[in-house]
Order: C-alpha cells, then structure tokens, then sequence
C-alpha cells in the first residue's frame, strides 16, 4: 500500500512507499518491452507465440504447429479468458489499469506526451481539465502530438501484426508494399484506429464500449479488491439515490463530525475516467488506483492514512474482517486453469513433427503374377504426408503386420526414400504386396490390419507418426 508512514510524534508526513502511479509506469514499461521483444525470440526458428495466417502455422511455446492442429486454440482461449475472469474476482478490473493496451496508449499519450514533453496539461493529476485549443500555441502542439502518436501507432500496429506475420517476413513485405496490399492496409486501418480511439475517443472506449466493464459486475463479490472509499471515517458524501449531498468540508462536517474527507476532491480530478469514487463501486472504475495515491497525499499532509485504500467493500466498507484471497471462488477458477493448462501441456506433447493421412484406394486388390512366377497381390494407397519442420527431409516407411505374417507384406512403390520440403504436402501412391500365402479362405475376402510406421530417415529418433490401415487379401478362389 502507497501510504505515508508518519513521524513519530504524528505530524510530519514521510514518504513510505512508491506511488501506485510510478509503479503501473514501470509494469507498462516491463509489459510494452515484453510485448516488443517477444516476436524477435526464436527458437530453431520457432517463436514464443505467432499465428501465421500467411504461412498457416501456429508457434506456440517455441514449437511449430500445423493448421491442422489448431484444436490447441480453443484450450488458449480458455486459459484466456478464464484466467482474466479470474483475476476479475481477485483483483477487480486491475487488467483494465495495470496491462490493458487501452490504458497504457492513453497514460503514453497523456502523460508522456501532452502532459511531460508537450506541455499541454499542467499537472498529472489533473486529469478533467482539457487544455485550452484556443491558443495559437497549443493548436501547434497538439499537431505535433498528433504526429508523435501516429508514429508511435505505426510501430504498435507492427508489434501487432508480428504475432500474425513473423518479423522477418514482415520486414521483407513492407518492401514491397503493393504487392502485400492486405497487410499494409491492415497496418494502416490500426492506426486510424489508434489515432481515433487514443486522441478522441480517449476513455469513453473503456466506458462505452468494451464490454469488460459490464462482465465484471457479475464476477465480483464483498472479498473482490479494488479502489474503495471508506465512508465510516470519511463520511457519506452521495445519498442512497448517488446524488451529492456535499460539496464543502464544514458541510460534511455540520451532519458528521467526525468525517474526516476533506472534500478536496483530489480523487476526482486525478480520475482518467471521470468517476467520484466516493459514489462506490461503478462500472467506469479501472483500479489504476490514481484516487489512492491522490487520497495519500492529501491525508498524509494532515497525519492520517488515505480514505482510499486498495481493499476490499468486506474490509473497508462492512468492516467484516479481513479480506479473504484464496476463497472457493478463486480455488475454483485456480484449479480449472490447472485441469486446462495440463490438458494443453499433454496435446502439446504430443506433437508430431510429420502429418500423414492414408487413403486406401478404391480398387481393393490387383492379382497379377510376378517375375519370379508367384502370384502377388498388390494394395495401392495415397499418402498425404506433409513436413511440419523448417528443414527439408527424406521419408520413408515399414510395415508391420499381424504375429505370423511378419515381413509377408512388403513395399512395391516407392522403392527408396523420397524429399518432402517444408510446409509442403506431398501426395505418394504407395503400393504393398505380398507374394506368400496369407490366408486360405474359399468364401470371402480377408482384411489384415497393418500398422504403417513413417519416419524421417535423417531424423528417425524424431520424426516418428504411426498410423493404422488394412490389407485386403483375396479369396482363395482368386489366386488360381
């Protein structure tokens, strides 16, 4: 907690902790870094996460995925959106303050630019006070804000986009930009976006328009954390309606004596959203925690500790105890994410690093007789086998049969292994036969269950997939 821890003889206030607001500055500084840096890291040529529409592929966890096993998005959708729920109901909208790209492109633009390099607002703090367009001087600055933020909206939109088309492609692409004319147009579409929603839209996006602030009023409960004010030492400031009944301490202080709020409204006009959190829990609040760090202040300089403090309505508004984090709630929003994150981990694992698919064609048999004047029967079948690695590779395959036809069932077509190149899905008529006799049945066809083993003959200790298929095996009356 920010506050300020007291002298001892109770009157001087000494700083006794960072500033919520100076710490969310250093987590965007840690999450924008992150967010920048993780396309760039590979892993034999495999990324942290990039979900390649272009080249149909998903990274995840520095291993390559095929399309064809994208039954793993629906498992990181989960862990998602059950994880956010679940901070939800531990830590309220702490998301929207703390990581959310809204927030942190509207503090960069806000504070960074209009407040500390532009000068376009005078203080931090105060956040309700537009600056004044009229002045010849500040149409110019807010030209070059504009500017400053395009730019900057570029890069992000590229740092978007990075997750969709590996980096070094996309530098490539950019080169060329009529021939890429989905991916530049993309890129320029985020931008008006951003150029929008950061300069004009500003924080009626996080009220208006995401639909995170309506969820989350079904999600909290008396034990969620958030910025609450505490009305038992402050005073009621708004009636059981939310109409204010106070605007002035010496009012407040005529129905409460011992109300301590000052009625300064600091926590107002530091607000990016615009509340009075002093109205309780509302659907615009984004737990930045600005309103404690204003509180902090003011009380601090007056030797008590905010009204606003980072708690919990059980603990600071009922005052029915401590607040309790690890309630069934939160175990049960834990242990899903476990049950998921460790079905993901076993799908994952399982990832072959070849995709075949075998066909048996229609024709079930051939029946012809071979050089050595056997009768021999030939099954054709079409592999579709595809090489999910970034390196080219020979395949080739055995056969295994059932206990007592082993190596009766032998290769025809290919005779020798034969070059897949990545991402490329190659279609190969195979042929087995069998030129012994495997069974002797007068009355119908027989069909012999086979187990096709495929294998990168570079890279047989890792590149293995087995797959289960038939062999049809004619009546007896067919081989004379």
């Amino acid at each position: 907690m920010s506050e300020e821890t007291l002298s001892p003889k109770g009157k001087e206030p000494l700083s006794g902790g960072t500033p919520w607001r100076i710490m969310r500055y250093w987590f965007y500084g840690l999450v924008t870094i992150f967010a920048l840096a993780a396309p760039w890291i590979t892993i034999e040529g495999n990324h942290l996460f990039l979900l390649s529409f272009d080249k149909l592929k998903l990274h995840l966890m520095f291993i390559q995925f095929d399309m064809q096993e994208l039954y793993l998005m629906p498992f990181l959708l989960m862990i998602l959106f059950i994880g956010v729920f679940g901070i939800t109901v531990l830590g309220g909208r702490v998301f929207c303050g703390w990581m959310c790209p809204q927030t942190i492109f509207r503090v960069v633009y806000r504070d960074l630019i209009e407040t500390k390099l532009l000068g376009l607002r005078k203080r931090i703090k105060n956040k309700q006070q537009e600056p004044d367009y009229s002045k010849f001087e500040n149409k110019v600055k807010r030209v070059v804000a504009i500017l400053i933020w395009t730019g900057l909206s570029f890069v992000a939109a590229a740092d978007l986009m990075w997750y969709f088309v590996p980096p070094e492609d996309f530098l490539a692409y950019i080169q060329n930009p009529m021939e890429h004319t989905v991916l530049m147009g993309t890129i320029i579409g985020i931008v008006l976006f951003l150029v929008y929603d950061v300069i004009f839209l500003q924080e009626n996006f996080c009220v208006y328009v995401c639909p995170y602030s309506r969820i989350q009023s079904v999600l909290y409960d008396d034990d969620t954390v958030m910025a609450v004010y505490n009305p038992n030492r402050g005073g009621e400031i708004y009636n059981e309606h939310k109409e204010k009944m106070f605007t002035k301490q010496k009012d407040l202080l005529a129905v409460n004596t011992h109300a301590e709020c000052t009625t300064c409204e600091s926590c107002v006009t530091v607000c990016p959203t615009h509340i009075d959190i002093r109205k309780g829990l509302q659907l615009e609040c984004i737990n930045c925690l600005e309103c404690v760090d204003a509180c902090t202040d003011v009380m601090g300089k007056l030797g008590k500790p905010s009204l606003i403090e980072w708690s919990s309505e059980k603990e600071t508004l009922y005052m029915k105890g401590k607040t309790h984090y690890f309630r069934p709630k939160i175990i049960g929003y834990m242990a899903i994410l476990v049950i998921v994150s460790i079905i993901l981990g076993m799908m994952g694992s399982k990832k072959e690093y070849m995709l075949l698919n075998i066909n048996k064609e229609n024709r079930l048999y051939s029946v012809t007789t071979n050089a050595e004047g056997k009768v021999q029967v030939d099954n054709a079948y079409t592999f579709l086998l595809q090489n999910t690695l970034n390196e080219d590779h020979e395949y080739y395959f055995d056969i295994v049969a059932p206990a007592g036809m082993e190596g009766k069932i032998k290769i025809a077509q290919p005779e020798k292994a034969f070059k897949v190149k990545p991402g490329v899905v190659k279609k190969k008529v195979v042929v087995l036969y069998a030129d012994e006799i495997l069974v002797n049945d007068d009355r119908k066809d027989t069909v012999i269950p086979i187990t096709i083993k495929a294998y990168a003959v570079d890279a047989k200790d890792k590149v293995t997939v087995i797959r289960q298929s038939t062999f049809t095996y004619p009546r007896a009356d067919m081989l004379k």
